[in-house]
């Protein structure tokens, strides 16, 4: 007996040790699958970049020949497109690795109907297709949901049902409301087609990755096939079903059901929109964190959440560097470490504004409230919440700091202004000078890192009001030259913005541009818009900066 037992024993031993070298072979090649993703991008992005910064500045030039205009005009169209491959690859990463989050936020159901029907119309319209839309019985102003998400599967079945039709052909889309219970709304939504169809031995087949009916140099219609194996999967995510029936040279039908919850906001509330309000809760208890999160979900808030003070502070780098501010903090008082008092101070040291509430959550403040005012706490909640008492003091608290950011906000001009481009390829810096000349910026170019902490080093203090740094370059990278530029003695060296200019999207190297003190990490292709707006916002915290020490 004594000897059968040691034989189940070491049995086991042996079984879990098999499982553990398989889990870190599995964790092995997630991480290659990871590495290779980032560098596959990478490389894709990078002349992305090219073909569609030099578009953006050609296409802006207004003595243009039409017959140039629509050549051009053909290319910027095939360069997103392209683009839009890419990012379907990483959108699938995304959700394999666990990383695609479906929020829980308020917004208009009819402004989101109108903005896809607007563009499939148009679609159609350039096609030669006709397009209906039927909104059939009755259906709410506004749901809680993730709208881009939503936006995305809708866009990718009706743009295939576009793609997949001739003229004259006929795509007809359809909603309304299944059943309602207390928390949501199923909502239905038919795509009907008069295209090509699928073939009925295809159709199990048509949400699986990569999963092509017609592959190889045969297939005229160009796509990467996982488009509708990232569209189920989103759909899943959602709690939603999606089905499809097809005759092949008749057409298609896609139906999808898609819970939405039930929203209390109504139109009269314009000047209040929940759905906008990027939250963070901060609290050691995971129950409370939870609750909170679960309450501003019913109000339409979507909301993060962490555990202690240090995480919520690499949250808000992370979040400042995406250029997609927290406009929201929820801080638990009694916290070990950091209590909230003390991550309030962090927060305003870090925002430097004060268009950012945070609310302290405390089951009772009278002993604290003087000391939490003076470090930036804006109003006290009481524990546990509830949704009408957050949503009436969130509502009020906002509305007042709105009023006092436009009374006092300045605008910030980046005409004149100097920056340091560091760029190893030289028509990227080109384009990138071409760029700035919209808005009057001058520019000087580093070929490499040395050559840029060279120049820095070189100029006047306050010279360059940014440097906008590409990340890989040889000599010396993007990372370590950055590191180096912070480390010289000259009063700006900790103070210049710098701004990474990077082919690599993923998440992992934001966080490796924070650490090596980068202030925002943009992604390439860049978008015009985007480059200015976190120039405008960076010179301008800068200049403030400024201001005050002049007194």
């Amino acid at each position: 007996m004594s000897e059968d037992y040691s034989k189940t024993i070491a049995e086991e031993q042996e079984k879990n040790r098999m499982l553990e070298k398989a889990l870190e072979d599995a964790e092995n090649a997630n991480m290659a699958k990871t590495a290779f993703l980032s560098n596959m991008s990478h490389e894709i992005r990078t002349p992305m970049n090219a073909i569609i910064g030099l578009y953006n500045i050609a296409i802006k030039n207004p003595d243009l020949p039409d017959e140039t205009r629509e050549i051009l005009d053909k290319i910027g169209g095939s360069a997103n497109h392209l683009l839009s491959l890419i990012n379907d690859i990483l959108d699938m990463s995304r959700i394999e690795s666990g990383k695609l989050v479906i929020k829980k936020q308020d917004f208009s159901f009819g402004d989101m109907l109108e903005q896809i029907n607007t563009m499939v119309e148009a679609q159609c319209t350039d096609k030669g297709l006709e397009f209906e839309c039927h909104v059939k019985g009755h259906l709410s102003d506004y749901y809680i949901s993730d709208e881009m998400k939503l936006k995305q599967i809708l866009i990718n079945i009706l743009g295939n049902a576009v793609k997949f039709t001739d003229a004259p052909g006929r795509i007809t889309f359809l909603v309304e409301e299944e059943k309602k219970d207390k928390k949501y709304s199923y909502i239905r939504f038919v795509i009907k087609d008069t295209g090509i169809g699928i073939d009925e031995d295809y159709i199990p087949k048509i949400f699986e990755p990569f999963s092509q009916e017609v592959e190889g140099t045969s297939n005229k219609y160009g796509s990467t096939g996982l488009g509708l194996a990232i569209t189920k999967r989103i759909v899943d995510m959602m709690k939603g079903t999606i089905e499809v029936e097809s005759t092949k040279n008749v057409g298609s039908t896609f139906t999808l059901v898609i819970p939405l919850g039930i929203s209390e906001k109504t139109g009269s509330d314009e000047d209040f929109n929940p759905g906008s309000i990027k939250t963070l809760i901060l609290d050691d208890d995971l129950n409370a964190c939870e609750h909170a999160q679960m309450v501003l979900g019913r109000i339409g808030i979507a909301a993060d959440y962490c555990l202690d003070g240090k995480e919520a502070l690499s949250i808000l780098e992370k979040s400042k560097a995406r250029q997609d501010p927290y406009k929201l903090f929820l801080v638990d008082w009694k916290m070990p470490g950091m209590d909230g008092i003390e991550v309030t101070r962090a927060l305003r040291q870090e925002l430097k504004d004060d268009f950012t509430t945070v609310i302290l959550t405390t089951y009772n403040w009278d002993e604290i409230m003087d000391e939490a005012l003076k470090a930036g706490v804006d109003a006290f909640l009481a524990k546990p919440l509830f949704a009408r008492s957050i949503r009436k003091e969130i509502k009020e608290i906002m509305q007042e700091k709105r009023k006092r950011y436009r009374d006092g906000a300045k605008k910030v001009s980046l005409k004149g202004r100097k920056v340091l481009i560091a760029e190893d390829m030289d028509i990227n810096a080109l384009i990138m000078k071409q760029i700035l000349k919209m808005k009057e910026v001058e520019a000087d170019h580093a070929s490499d890192g040395l050559e840029a902490i060279s120049m820095f080093e070189k100029s006047a203090v306050g010279e360059y009001a940014a440097i906008l740094m590409d990340i890989r370059m040889p000599k010396c990278d993007g990372l370590r030259a950055t590191e180096l530029i912070r480390k010289l003695d000259r009063e700006d060296a900790k103070s210049v913005p710098v701004i990474a200019l990077s082919a690599n999207a993923f998440d992992e190297d934001v966080e490796l541009s924070l650490k090596a003190g980068l202030n925002a990490h943009l992604s390439k292709p860049v978008e015009p818009d985007a480059l200015f707006k976190t120039l405008e916002k960076f010179i301008g915290d800068k200049s403030e900066e400024e201001d005050k020490e002049n007194g």
